[in-house]
């Protein structure tokens, strides 16, 4: 029996890692300037939505991004691997958002795809926060389920095979949910040339905060903090050295006790 299975992802833009990166003197956050790319994070989450869209044989997959300049580039990577439609949130007012406001900003996004199940990283490359999925389960008022490695939909359920330390939780919950799946949980496709092609036809609706209806205040206005330095990680200082002279296992000994070790 085939089924319909629409899915909206949530993929995030960045700067390619593979230059280094700078901060705006200003206020320190990150530059964004320029092309920007597909967080290799993010192309897993896609991966995974396309694989089970193909399983339920029919749907759709919809991108969703919040990024500066209208940025595009990430989002036709993801459409050119086969994903059916884009939502790009491109705002200047939104300079500075933290966790939570872009929280607020993609779940006003996804709820205008409706979709079945909705997919994220466990975290972006860039941010390392961590927090941006499970805040946007909360406002939808979804079930999540992090650190997917295994996924399967079974009719109005999704089970997850959840990574732990240990192992793995099996995990079952209804849909519409969210869920973030780990790096190298599937093998992600390459975008093909027809693929590309076919990419800069898609669909790709670009709106402000304002269009989304966010009224809550936004940026830095709304991020209640500010970055107010950053300094370099100190260097590692190098151990001490023993040098062994015949003598050298009392000393070792005698530094493992100082330690509480022995």
């Amino acid at each position: 029996m085939s089924m319909s299975m629409n899915v909206a992802v949530c993929v995030k833009q960045i700067p390619d890692p593979a230059t280094p990166g700078s901060l705006n003197p200003a206020d320190n956050t990150l530059v964004r300037q320029g092309k920007l790319i597909l967080d290799d994070s993010d192309a897993y989450g896609v991966e995974m939505a396309l694989r089970l869209v193909e399983a339920a044989g029919g749907g759709e997959v919809t991108l969703v991004s919040m990024a500066p300049n209208s940025e595009q580039s990430g989002l036709r990577t993801g459409l050119a691997m086969g994903a059916h439609k884009a939502i790009l949130v491109s705002d200047p007012a939104l300079k500075g958002s933290d966790a939570l406001t872009t929280a607020k900003v993609l779940a006003a996004a996804i709820k205008r795809v409706n979709p079945d199940l909705v997919i994220a990283a466990t975290e972006s490359t860039d941010g390392y926060t961590g927090t941006t999925p499970v805040q946007i389960a909360e406002l939808l008022g979804l079930p999540s389920v992090t650190f997917a490695k295994k996924v399967t939909v079974t009719g109005t359920d999704v089970a997850v095979e959840r990574q732990t330390e240990a192992g793995y939780d099996d995990v079952s919950v209804p849909l519409p949910a969210l869920i973030t799946v780990t790096a190298g949980v599937v093998e992600v496709r390459y975008p093909s040339f027809k693929g590309i092609m076919a990419a800069k036809g898609k669909p790709l609706e670009e709106l402000t905060a304002a269009d989304l209806g966010i009224t809550d205040p936004v940026g830095w206005a709304g991020a209640g903090q500010q970055i107010t330095g950053v300094v370099d990680a100190e260097a590692r200082q190098h151990g001490e050295v023993i040098e062994d002279d015949g003598e050298a296992h009392g000393r070792i000994v005698a530094f493992l006790e100082q330690l509480k070790v022995i």
